[in-house]
């Protein structure tokens, strides 16, 4: 979430904070994809299961790592959402603060995958062939994005936020299974994925594809979000009740 006005932190530090927290992100999940199929080469299962657990655990490394500074968002549409959220009780990002985390976080994730495909002694860019156009994984995209979202916001609109990292870690690596798409959820960290012609990969072609989806997510989760959660007021805390 954004930073309090009581305590200002340099715009570029929290730029610099959604780069390196984005790039590292996106190294973990073209890291660990690399590394999963080649331990595991002949069980794509296995493959996804090693992938999907190491990219929980970072995320929830990540978030706790960088989110003082900036939020640790890594994510342009919960920089949008954030915004939107915020816009009336001005407690969100501001415009211009949502071009930079954007740009900052398009720019980490390409970053972090020519960063894993150096470690792999693969050359730092070789564009995926990996085609994932199709209507159900982009249904996919929309269920995982706006779930996301809503886990975010339902969190810091009732009063748990010190939660979100482990919550967070934990939703996405179950959204690997039960999404059709294994949860991308973030346009930014798609683009970087371009990057890679691994197991983590998406044609570049397949990309617009998944963009749209996770905007149709944002429209989605943002909705949930104001008619479950209209007050950032907690209602119930950590089970207990109002009237308790």
């Amino acid at each position: 979430m954004s930073k309090s006005a009581s305590h200002p932190i340099a715009p570029w530090r929290r730029l610099l904070a959604e780069f390196v927290g984005t790039a590292l992100l996106v190294t973990a999940v073209v890291g660990s994809g690399i590394m999963a199929t080649t331990l595991s080469p002949n069980d794509v299962g296995l493959q996804l299961l090693e992938n999907s657990v190491a990219t929980a655990f970072a995320l929830g490394t990540l978030i706790l790592t960088f989110g003082p500074v900036s939020g640790a968002h890594f994510n342009p549409v919960v920089s949008a959402a954030d915004w939107f959220l915020g816009r009336r009780t001005r407690t969100g990002l501001t415009v211009r603060d949502l071009a930079g985390y954007v740009a900052a976080q398009t720019a980490g994730a390409i970053a972090g995958a020519i960063l894993a495909n150096l470690m792999f002694d693969l050359a730092p860019v070789a564009f995926s062939g990996k085609d994932r156009s199709a209507g159900h994984l982009w249904l996919g995209e929309v269920v995982a994005t706006a779930g996301l979202l809503l886990l975010i916001f339902a969190l810091a609109r009732s009063g748990r936020a010190p939660v979100v990292p482990a919550a967070v870690g934990a939703y996405i690596g179950a959204a690997y299974w039960f999404t059709s798409s294994t949860s991308f959820a973030n346009p930014a960290v798609t683009v970087g994925r371009a990057f890679t012609d691994t197991f983590a990969g998406i044609a570049p072609a397949s990309v617009p594809g998944f963009i749209i989806a996770q905007l149709a997510g944002l429209l989605v989760g943002v909705g949930l979000v104001l008619a479950l959660y209209p007050n950032t007021v907690p209602l119930v805390l950590l089970g207990g009740s109002k009237n308790e």
